[in-house]
């Protein structure tokens, strides 16, 4: 049921979260077998989606089983397309984390399954470019210079091809599956609707498998959500955005104050309306919508919603829940 991806032979240098996501079984795992929407019993929450957003859902949910113990909470990185096509307007998940907007399409597949998809902003992003901590050459690149690297119609082949007084060394791309938000918000705000991402990259949906190959190559550059930098700050190196005002680099401060430009996005949880039937959905959805304004986002590497957006979050929660208990 996952998403197939491609397989390399890369260093290995897991951090705390992978090995959190290795011992929680509760918490993170195969959709086999889930209930989703159309569960007959209240103790299960499925969600699948955004690798992205999948650390904040990740310590959400270990804090709500620390309390709810009887109440499974199962995760799943599918990436958000991969999420929505497959598992949630499908029926088979109660919540989809997400790093974009549901397209229309997906609304429609939502529609024909009696699936009643409700957006909340669970965080903030800023998207990140990094590279080899060894790539002493490079601390910064203008949007124009991204574009070139990753277009479908690129010619850069050598780090020399983007700049002259670069190392003349084939570039080695990681990035993420078509199936991700990630591709898609990246595609959208580097290269535009009139270009195409490259294919000729290490293309997956599993974040920490970017960081491994940039660890690994001092060639290399990939991009994926900040949290997963900030959990490797010293191995790998984050570059500065120049959209026109100079060199920016990606930070909590820069996404929050809208300085890191064009790469700072929102970050999303999709909850399936029907599925607040469901008292576990219903509890796990307001723990959600209160622990997304506080330092719990901050400490996975994103930034916090404000009080106002979680009042807000939690008022459409509350009235959603009262039309389907009715």
């Amino acid at each position: 049921m996952m998403s197939r991806e491609t397989t390399a032979s890369l260093p290995t240098d897991l951090g705390r979260r992978d090995f959190l996501a290795a011992a929680s079984v509760a918490l993170s795992g195969s959709l086999a077998g889930c209930s989703g929407v159309f569960a007959a019993e209240g103790s299960q929450v499925n969600i699948a989606g955004s690798s992205t957003v999948f650390p904040v859902t990740e310590a959400v949910g270990s804090a709500f089983s620390e309390e709810n113990p009887t109440i499974n909470v199962s995760i799943s990185k599918t990436g958000t397309g991969g999420g929505f096509g497959n598992f949630f307007c499908a029926g088979r998940t109660d919540i989809n984390n997400a790093s974009r907007a549901i397209a229309d399409a997906e609304i429609e597949q939502c529609g024909e399954n009696e699936i009643t998809p409700m957006e909340f902003q669970v965080a903030t992003d800023a998207l990140t470019v990094v590279v080899n901590p060894n790539a002493d050459w490079i601390d910064c690149l203008t949007v124009e210079e991204l574009r070139e690297i990753w277009s479908a119609d690129s010619s850069v082949e050598r780090w020399s091809d983007v700049n002259d007084d670069w190392p003349d060394q084939e570039v080695e791309l990681y990035g993420a599956a078509t199936t991700s938000g990630t591709f898609d918000y990246f595609n959208e705000a580097v290269l535009g609707e009139e270009a195409n991402h490259r294919s000729d990259y290490y293309a997956t949906e599993r974040d920490r498998t970017i960081v491994q190959g940039v660890q690994g190559s001092e060639a290399a550059m990939g991009y994926f959500g900040f949290s997963y930098y900030s959990e490797n700050p010293d191995s790998i190196k984050a570059i500065a955005i120049d959209d026109g005002d100079g060199c920016t680099p990606p930070s909590l401060e820069t996404a929050m104050s809208g300085e890191y430009t064009p790469l700072s996005r929102p970050l999303y949880i999709y909850v399936a309306k029907e599925s607040l039937t469901e008292p576990a959905v219903r509890d796990f959805a307001r723990f959600y919508m209160e622990r997304a304004a506080t330092d719990l986002v901050a400490d996975v590497g994103y930034v916090p919603i404000t009080e106002d957006k979680r009042d807000e979050n939690l008022e459409r929660l509350e009235d959603a829940i009262a039309e389907v208990t009715a």
